[in-house]
């Protein structure tokens, strides 16, 4: 694999992660839906996964880079792997609702395993470390990929905070904390 064929895979990978904190942020929205403490965790382990794409496309792919994915899609897996954990019980009808019959932090924990497998298969071809990619990638394909990775974290973030406030969040939340009125 080429220097430059990684750098394409990585700036896929940027916009698949897009996707699954962009789905994750609307259904907050468009469901009414609060995210959990361990959802939180799990939405700032995607946003970390992204962090060896986004150095990879700027410096070029080397190793470290991807085991700072590889890191985070595997916390990000035992997070997840607790929150199914906790639902396992028959007759646990699970946090939130449901999509493609699927609770998304038993989908999240797919999209990690599918993380690890993937970072582990790209790391088998040492060619993309040998030379320097030809130029680093700067077009409007990779800008908006990395911006939108940008927004939907920094999104996350002020979601997070007006939810939890400055203290602990809720395990069940109901309200955003920083929005309720104070008598």
């Amino acid at each position: 694999m080429t220097p430059d064929r990684a750098i394409t895979l990585n700036v896929i990978s940027l916009y698949a992660l897009a996707g699954v904190l962009a789905t994750a942020f609307g259904a907050q929205f468009m469901l009414g839906e609060l995210p959990c403490p361990l959802c939180l965790l799990q939405r700032i382990m995607f946003a970390l996964l992204a962090i060896g794409p986004i150095l990879n496309i700027r410096y070029g792919p080397r190793p470290s880079h991807y085991a700072l994915s590889l890191l985070a899609a595997i916390v990000g897996a035992v997070v997840s792997t607790r929150q199914v954990l906790l639902h396992i019980l028959p007759g646990d009808t699970g946090y939130g609702t449901a999509l493609f019959g699927y609770h998304f932090y038993t989908l999240a924990l797919i999209a990690f395993i599918a993380a690890i497998a993937l970072i582990s298969l790209v790391l088998l071809f040492d060619s993309q470390f040998v030379t320097p990619p030809d130029s680093v990638a700067a077009g409007a394909f990779v800008t908006i990929a990395i911006v939108l990775i940008i927004a939907l974290t920094a999104g996350n973030f002020a979601s997070a905070l007006l939810e939890c406030g400055f203290k602990a969040c809720a395990d069940d939340p109901i309200a955003y904390e920083l929005m309720k009125r104070r008598m």
